[in-house]
């Protein structure tokens, strides 16, 4: 067998999205299973595409009209965010003004 051959497939790599938030629907609390703790699920639009969102948290730290980012994966279910990936997107050209 070759050097550097990987056996099996490859992993996707997580795709990334920015946009501008434009509203959020939350249901819940649902309740998964015994133990785990009580889940909320938002629904995000951002740019005209809507994304899932499943956290503990019923409120989100990020408001309608952010610019934001976040990971997500593709599944026949939609486009899922991944946990603790949803964030303000900040612009470096303006961090640091005073």
């Amino acid at each position: 067998m070759p050097a550097g051959y990987r056996r099996g497939g490859r992993r996707q790599p997580k795709l990334e999205a920015r946009g501008t938030l434009e509203s959020v629907e939350t249901e819940g609390p649902f309740k998964e299973w015994l133990g785990m703790p009580d889940l909320y699920r938002h629904t995000l639009t951002v740019d005209g595409e809507i994304y899932s969102y499943q956290v503990e948290e019923a409120e989100l730290d990020v408001a309608i009209g952010d610019y934001v980012v976040f990971r997500y994966k593709e599944t026949k279910a939609g486009r899922w965010i991944d946990r603790r990936s949803l964030g303000v997107a900040i612009d470096p050209a303006t961090f640091n003004r005073e």
